[in-house]
């Protein structure tokens, strides 16, 4: 399988890394959407939100970011995305939490 994710959970390419567990990496997003934008995985493969059926990695997922919120800095407020599948806008078919803030985000859909 050919998962930047997966080669950078691997070790195998850079990655700006600011969180690690031994299922759990989080690293710094090349094409940041605010000033903060960590991107969280899981260091197994799983495709998206629609295939996790493992609840207590559901739960070091959501921990991670978390805690990567609270390392950045993001006391004032931040905003945890996952993207599913196609429709949803997934681009890297491997699971992960954008945490984005550092700035007022406003809503997150149009009304």
């Amino acid at each position: 399988m050919d998962c930047i994710f997966c080669r950078i959970a691997a070790g195998q390419a850079p990655a700006r890394v600011v969180f690690e567990s031994p299922r759990v990496l989080a690293f710094e997003d090349l094409h940041p959407q605010a000033p903060v934008h960590v991107l969280v995985v899981p260091r197994e493969h799983v495709d998206s939100l629609w295939e996790l059926v493992d609840g207590a990695l559901a739960g070091e997922l959501l921990l991670a970011a978390a805690e990567v919120a609270r390392s950045k800095g993001l006391a004032r407020g931040f905003r945890v995305i996952t993207n599913a599948r196609r429709d949803g806008g997934q681009e890297v078919e491997h699971l992960h939490l954008h945490v984005v803030g550092g700035k007022r985000l406003g809503r997150m859909l149009p009304s």
